[in-house]
Parts: structure tokens; C-alpha cells; sequence
């Protein structure tokens, strides 16, 4: 009786917290957040982050500074230097940012997985037939951010990024909870597909940054437009823009997931598993 009074205590923790991050009007407060958090004004930004930290296990020791001037600041923050070594290993494509993994595995033909149960196609993610056939029987790896983590995403190799595809959408919270809920989320989000060009065995990979409710703006430095609801296209962004391993690619507002689809043969490194929190810098999959 008491384990199934714990389950019901947790699916009824569950369904309140779908019903708030989810059954909201997502868009309107994701653009109020976007407006409050530059507020630049220090008791804003100190009861913000005050609040903040009664919420989510917020780190700030290592950011570069310790005092800001907006919560847009302390989303966004840098870290001080050193604070994320990058693996040199050269057969290995680190982390391009902290995050917690997700589903992870073998692309099955031209579908993966959100959650057990919950398939999505290939195409619907990344609405580029080339990748879809690239990527066929390929790798993947989600990475979710949580709102304490540092939200600032890197070059996972030496490489170029020759095209951008933002793809705009919906602002479905993306935790666990409602990922095994909403059929296809990741596919209704808005989001962009960075397609990349690693200097070693001129492999192709791509990074999928989706945006999420309260998230929905990603920089990316070497494009003068901020990507976000009220962006509408051009859809596809010619661009070269040449990174090293580590280098600063961009940000998201908040934080939200980064879906890293590779060719097959490349193979997740065999310390990690879904639920373990890695960090960027830190080897993630196997190049072969």
C-alpha cells in the first residue's frame, strides 16, 4: 500500500507540474520572460536570481563575475577561464555544452526517440532530405539543459558550420515530463539545425538546438539575427564559419536541448548513460 501510495504522490506531482509548464499560453510568457529578464535594475536582478535559487540548484562559483545587471546576464553568463577543459583526444567529439543525457542510441532507419515509446521521424526534426539520408541508421544524443546550468553551447571538434536551418514552432516545456506526453515534441519546438563539418575524416554532423517555454531565442555569434518566435526566415542561412575544438558557438536564453545527430558508426563514449549530468569539453561520442 505504501509503494502505491508513493507512485500516486508522484504521478500527481507529475500532472501539476505538466499542467504548469505546459497548459499555460506559452508564447505570451516566454516573450514577457524574454522582456523581464533585461531589466536592468539591482534589486530586479537580486530578488530574480533570489527567487531563482529557492527553484533550481543554482552554481555561480565559477561564472566570470559575480555581480550582474539583468537575469538576461546571469542566464547568459561566462565561465571563468579554465572552468571546462576540452578533452584533445582527437577520436573524440566532446560535449558542446552541460547537460543532462537523454535518450540516446541507434538511429532506427530514419527514426529516434524522445522517450521509451515515443518515436519521432527524422525528417520532421530537421525537414532536410540530404540529412535524413546522411543520418539514416546514424547516432544520437539528447542533451537537455536545465535553467541553472550554463547555457552558452561549443564547437564539439575542430570544424565549419556551412548552413543554418531555423525551423520556427511551438514553446513545449521540454523535461522529462513531458516527453512522455506530447508525441513529437521535439518536432513542434522551434529550432535550428546547424549543420557541421568536422576537420577529421570530413564527417557531417549536426547540431539541433531546440528552444523550449521561457527559451525561445538562440545566438549563434557568426549570424547577425537572434533567433526567436518573431523570426520567421529565411529558413535556410547560408553561412562559414569556422570553429576549434571548444570554441563558443552561442546561447540559449535559458535552457532548453541540443540533439547531436551523427553518421553511423560513430558510438557513444562508454562512461556515459541516460540521467548522467556531463559537462562540456568532456568526451561524448566515439568518431570512428
Amino acid at each position: 500500500m505504501a509503494l502505491r501510495s508513493l507512485i500516486a504522490q508522484i504521478s500527481r506531482q507529475e500532472d501539476i507540474n505538466f499542467l504548469l509548464t505546459n497548459r499555460i499560453p506559452r508564447q505570451l510568457l516566454t516573450r514577457f520572460m524574454g522582456w523581464f529578464s533585461r531589466i536592468e535594475h539591482p534589486w530586479v536582478c537580486r530578488l530574480s536570481i533570489g527567487l531563482w535559487r529557492l527553484f533550481a540548484p543554482l552554481d555561480l562559483s565559477e561564472a566570470k563575475k559575480s555581480e550582474f545587471r539583468s537575469l538576461h546576464e546571469c542566464f547568459t553568463r561566462e565561465l571563468r577561464e579554465g572552468a571546462r577543459p576540452v578533452d584533445d583526444d582527437p577520436g573524440v567529439l566532446v560535449s558542446p555544452c552541460d547537460a543532462i543525457i537523454g535518450a540516446h542510441g541507434a538511429i532506427e532507419d530514419a527514426t529516434l526517440f524522445q522517450a521509451k515509446g515515443f518515436p519521432y521521424a527524422l525528417k520532421d526534426l530537421v525537414h532536410d532530405a540530404e540529412l535524413v539520408s546522411r543520418y539514416r541508421d546514424g547516432y544520437y544524443v539528447t542533451l537537455r539543459l536545465t535553467s541553472s546550468m550554463y547555457h552558452r553551447f561549443h564547437a564539439p571538434y575542430d570544424c565549419e558550420i556551412d548552413r543554418v536551418t531555423y525551423i520556427s514552432g511551438d514553446t513545449w516545456n521540454v523535461n522529462p515530463i513531458a516527453l512522455r506526453r506530447i508525441e513529437e515534441l521535439f518536432c513542434k519546438n522551434e529550432r535550428a539545425v546547424l549543420r557541421t563539418r568536422l576537420s577529421r575524416g570530413d564527417h557531417i554532423i549536426a547540431l539541433v538546438p531546440v528552444a523550449a517555454v521561457l527559451v525561445a531565442s538562440i545566438r549563434l555569434h557568426f549570424l547577425d539575427v537572434l533567433l526567436h518566435l518573431k523570426y520567421r526566415g529565411p529558413n535556410v542561412i547560408p553561412c562559414r564559419a569556422s570553429f576549434r575544438k571548444g570554441d563558443e558557438i552561442g546561447w540559449f536564453q535559458h535552457g532548453s536541448t541540443i540533439i547531436v545527430l551523427a553518421p553511423e558508426g560513430f558510438v557513444l563514449c562508454p562512461q556515459w548513460e541516460p540521467g548522467a549530468i556531463i559537462r562540456m569539453g568532456q568526451g561524448l561520442l566515439r568518431i570512428p
